[in-house]
C-alpha cells in the first residue's frame, strides 16, 4: 500500500506564499505523475487540477496559477513540493497530493493524500 501525507498548508495573507510539500511511503515506486488537486469551499466542486510534474520532468499548470506556483519533484525522496507565491483568496481550497500512472505490472494506480487546508485572507 502506498500512503501520500501532505504538509505545509495554513492561513496566508493575500500576497504571501506557502510551499506544500507530499511525501510518499510504503510500498513506494517511481510514479508516473506526481501533482497537487484542489477542492474550494462551500460548492459541490470536483477537484481540480493545480499543477503537476512527471517523472522525467515535464510540468502543467492550471491558467489561473501559472507564474505564481511551481511544482518540483525528489524522485530520490518520492516527495513532491508546491511552492505558492502571490496566493489570492480564491486560492484558498483544501489541497490534494496525487500520484497516479500505469505500469506494466500494476496496471493504472492512483493515491491520493488526505488534503491540507490552505486560506488565503483578504
Amino acid at each position: 500500500q502506498v500512503q501520500l501525507v501532505e504538509s505545509g498548508g495554513g492561513l496566508v495573507q493575500a500576497g504571501g506564499s506557502l510551499r506544500l510539500s507530499c511525501a510518499a511511503s510504503g510500498r513506494t515506486f517511481r510514479f508516473n505523475t506526481m501533482g497537487w488537486y484542489r477542492q474550494a469551499p462551500g460548492k459541490q466542486r470536483q477537484r481540480e487540477l493545480v499543477a503537476a510534474a512527471t517523472s522525467s520532468g515535464s510540468t502543467n499548470y492550471a491558467d489561473s496559477v501559472k507564474g505564481r506556483f511551481t511544482i518540483s519533484r525528489d524522485n530520490a525522496k518520492n516527495t513532491v513540493y508546491l511552492q505558492m507565491n502571490s496566493l489570492k483568496p480564491e486560492d484558498t481550497a483544501v489541497y490534494y497530493c496525487n500520484a497516479g500512472g500505469k505500469l506494466p505490472a500494476l496496471g493504472a494506480y492512483d493515491y491520493w493524500g488526505q488534503g491540507t487546508q490552505v486560506t488565503v485572507s483578504s
